[in-house]
């Protein structure tokens, strides 16, 4: 099965480019989106019904133009969830997960944390509440699948200034810790369990065009809990796709 994973920074500006389409060339079984920046009323059927997917959109609430998941699938889920279950998490439409007869999917954009300290804040307690919420996902279904732009890089292989940026949101200890939380409670990095040394980056910096210069970190994952450790065939970042400030992550798994 192949699953890919794109923060597209704006889902009508994605296509307006042309580059939705061309991930859906990618022929992907599942494709979690992040940061589509719109609600289904804004989008037209190309965007919301492309050939061969059947498609999902969680959306901010109040505040519009701003965040935003969706999921295209060729499965037919049994189950769509919208958020985590709490209006305080769920009002700006960070999370859809899709549940299937032998696993569970989720997408999610997590918080950036930088606006000021509430905000950061509550970047910590959504790390909190996201994996409470995966692994009451794991006892009824087993085998699960979680994606997204975590809006952190989690060790100094996964950003090219690690110093520089030792006190900076997206690379602090607390943040970097959640993630050893995750791994400590059985899910596994799929990019880094293939490439355990290789650097590869995911987003960059647009004001300082470090893109062109390849300064950049990786933020944007494919976690899998260990029941589906070994089934993990390819995991990589398609770093030389255009179209939006973070690359796709993809993942070939049998489930």
């Amino acid at each position: 099965m192949k699953l890919i994973s794109w923060n597209v920074n704006g889902i009508r500006a994605s296509y307006k480019k042309g580059a939705l389409e061309k991930i859906f060339k990618e022929n992907a079984d599942i494709i979690g989106i992040q940061e589509t920046k719109s609600t289904p009323d804004q989008l037209n059927d190309e965007i919301k019904a492309p050939s061969g997917y059947i498609s999902y959109f969680d959306s901010s609430k109040e505040r519009k133009g701003y965040s935003g998941v969706a999921v295209y699938t060729k499965i037919k889920p049994e189950e769509v969830h919208y958020g985590l279950g709490k209006d305080e998490y769920d009002i700006e439409g960070r999370c859809l997960t899709v549940c299937f007869k032998d696993f569970a999917f989720v997408t999610a954009y997590f918080p950036n944390g930088g606006r000021d300290e509430e905000h950061f804040q509550f970047k910590l307690r959504y790390y909190d509440m996201f994996l409470k919420h995966v692994k009451k996902l794991e006892k009824k279904y087993g085998k699960v699948i979680f994606c997204g732009d975590l809006n952190v890089a989690h060790n100094e292989i996964d950003l090219a200034r690690p110093k520089e940026n030792s006190n900076q949101i997206g690379f602090l200890p607390i943040e970097r810790a959640w993630v050893d939380r995750v791994e400590e409670a059985g899910f596994v990095d799929s990019f880094r369990t293939l490439h355990p040394k290789k650097i590869k980056y995911s987003w960059w910096d647009q004001k300082t065009r470090s893109r062109e210069r390849n300064v950049g970190w990786r933020i944007d994952y494919f976690f899998v809990n260990k029941p589906l450790q070994k089934n993990i065939k390819h995991a990589d970042i398609l770093d030389d796709f255009l179209g939006s400030d973070h690359a796709p992550v993809v993942l070939d798994i049998k489930i």
